[in-house]
């Protein structure tokens, strides 16, 4: 059974089949600069070889008729019909409080989904706008939506809360949702494969770290608190994004720097973060290498991005009444081991005892890197998204399809 799974941002696809019997990816890949110059194709061969094929894809249809065309080409195919793909699973980043599990698409979720654009006015549209080329271009192949907000519909009503007036809660939904769900739950669940202890049993703290980053606390399986709210700006320190920020701030730069909701959306979207504390760049590689070279801003950044961490760390543990498991996961929570340490750093007194030399010496691979003797467990383990996605979607179209 073949599953594709589709990420649709706003300039850019990724892709993967998947073969769900053996689990393998038969084809990835994903297109960038979608209704930019200079817009390109890039996947990768069973074998490990990277083509790049170039060429004007103005829109998102457009961009996915080509991957479809890339899959059953006679030179990089692997499927002779588009037959031979049983379902389509989507990424959708927002699913407001109306999806607390993944669904199957119909034209009554497709008319929430817009609903729930205001919520995601960057992700949603583009999600949106994937879904609709697959009615297009494959119109009898199930489609399955898994939602980054669905797994913290479980958070209690005190936890999503903000204290402003409770008649903008119920006029617009402002609350947290949170997100990054997809990844929370296949790593938390993972860990506790991996380490062979029952999930619906544990305390776990999820840090999800890469360009955007987020930590969960999770409770016998349930997402009980998560750092990003209504949006994705809330919370850590990422790549670009500010993160946490007494509101009155952004009133007083609003008013100081005559700036519109526009203009204050995008300098805590785009130019806010570590890129704006360093004032070199978003990327953490370019960080350390700046802070070798002795850069104050880039130690700056740094410093205030791993204390940020820190700090939810510590108030999920105090939520879950202690902790059993510290996971990291993503770009920077699998590769860097400088904020994995600075995180864990004097936290004996939680029962946190990282093993630095192996910590320094581990990469993107599922591993414990605390100390035997260490109360909480503290592991890595690479995110799967889309696996998750592509198994959602395999549980959806057998409930529908037998």
């Amino acid at each position: 059974m073949k599953i594709l799974v589709l990420n649709c941002g706003s300039s850019s696809i990724k892709y993967k089949l998947f073969e769900m019997e053996s689990k393998e990816v038969v084809a990835q890949g994903g297109i960038e600069k979608i209704g930019m110059k200079g817009s390109f194709l890039k996947f990768t061969l069973p074998d490990g070889q990277k083509v790049m094929l170039e060429g004007e894809i103005l829109e998102h249809r457009a961009g996915i008729e080509y991957i479809l065309g890339v899959l059953l080409s006679e030179k990089y195919g692997c499927i002779k019909s588009l037959d031979e793909i049983h379902a389509v699973g989507h990424r959708v980043v927002h699913g407001g409080e109306r999806f607390n599990t993944s669904v199957l698409i119909t034209e009554e979720v497709i008319d929430m989904l817009n609903e729930c654009i205001e919520l995601a006015p960057l992700h949603n549209p583009p999600n949106l706008k994937g879904i609709y080329a697959i009615q297009e271009l494959m119109p009898d192949t199930p489609q399955v939506g898994v939602f980054d907000t669905a797994f913290h519909q479980t958070m209690p009503d005190y936890a999503y809360m903000y204290g402003i007036p409770y008649s903008l809660y119920e006029k617009y939904g402002i609350r947290r949702y949170g997100f990054h769900g997809t990844s929370h739950r296949y790593v938390s669940r993972r860990a506790c494969e991996f380490l062979g202890v029952p999930y619906e049993e544990q305390r776990i703290i999820t840090a999800h770290i890469g360009n955007g980053g987020s930590v969960t606390a999770i409770k016998n399986g349930k997402s009980i608190d998560t750092s990003m709210g209504m949006t994705p700006v809330e919370g850590l320190i990422m790549g670009t994004r500010s993160g946490d920020v007494d509101p009155g701030v952004i009133s007083y730069i609003m008013e100081k720097e005559h700036m519109g909701t526009k203009g204050i959306s995008t300098l805590l979207n785009k130019f806010s973060g570590v890129l704006g504390i360093s004032g070199i760049s978003s990327d953490m590689r370019e960080i350390e290498a700046g802070i070798e070279n002795g850069n104050k801003r880039a130690i700056l950044a740094m410093n205030t991005y791993n204390y940020r961490i820190r700090k939810y760390v510590g108030s999920y543990a105090a939520v879950l009444g202690g902790v059993d498991i510290l996971v990291f996961t993503g770009g920077v929570g699998e590769n860097q081991a400088v904020t994995r340490s600075d995180v864990c750093k004097n936290m004996e007194f939680m029962g946190i005892e990282i093993d630095e030399e192996l910590n320094a010496s581990v990469r993107a691979k599922e591993v414990v890197i605390s100390k035997p003797s260490s109360k909480v467990k503290v592991v890595i383990i690479p995110t799967d998204e889309e696996l998750t996605i592509a198994k959602d979607t395999v549980e959806i179209f057998r409930q529908h399809h037998g």
